[in-house]
């Protein structure tokens, strides 16, 4: 499996002949520039223009199946369910999808645009075990350091990487998790072996 990050909330993910976007930014953004790739499945997990980007996960004749909500999904060799939460952003109340996504026994949990950490018990009995988990650290419309530090701390999750962020706040980031010399990196990549025998480690990946 290969990530990289193309800024905001927008990874790419790759693992044989399959690509997964997520949250790709729309060209109307008036936060981050998009980027295009093709992807055969982008979620999405808020309707505005800093995630949902469709248009720029289209290449040639690579059409991507868009998943925009919560549900179950089955799509070629992803499986994936959507969990809806209240969220406010850009100062407008928001539906964002925590997206829990499985492919080739790799469990990845995206909780996109979260700005609160108090998610329903009754989601978090789903995630099952977190190979990977995707969370917003920059603060305002979106979690806080210590918050996001804290929720990634109850979930368990093996490996995290932080998204949404600026300088300050992934510095802060760092600290927070007593992780400063970690560096950033263009690309990861990873086996589900390389996974099972991590604990909480964080990767940044440079946009």
């Amino acid at each position: 499996m290969i990530i990289t990050h193309h800024g905001g909330q927008c990874f790419k993910v790759s693992f044989g002949d399959t690509t997964i976007a997520f949250d790709p930014i729309s060209k109307e953004s008036k936060k981050w520039s998009a980027a295009k790739f093709g992807a055969d499945v982008a979620f999405i997990s808020m309707k505005h223009p800093d995630f949902n980007g469709r248009d720029q996960v289209v290449h040639g004749s690579r059409q991507a199946f868009v998943v925009d909500g919560p549900g179950e999904y089955e799509i070629g060799e992803v499986t994936a369910h959507g969990f809806g939460v209240q969220t406010i952003y850009d100062g407008k109340p928001h539906f964002n999808t925590i997206y829990q996504v499985q492919l080739e026994g790799i469990n990845m949990v995206f909780l996109g645009a979260l700005n609160s950490p108090d998610i329903d018990p009754k989601i978090l009995g789903e995630l099952g075990d977190i190979d990977i988990l995707f969370t917003p650290i920059g603060g305002g419309d979106v979690l806080e350091v210590p918050q996001a530090s804290k929720l990634g701390v109850k979930l368990e999750a093996r490996l995290i990487i932080p998204m949404h962020y600026d300088k300050q706040s992934l510095e802060a980031f760092l600290k927070e998790e007593s992780s400063q010399t970690v560096k950033p990196q263009d690309k990861l990549t990873l086996k589900k072996k390389d996974i099972l025998g991590m604990s909480g480690e964080i990767v940044v990946l440079s946009a």
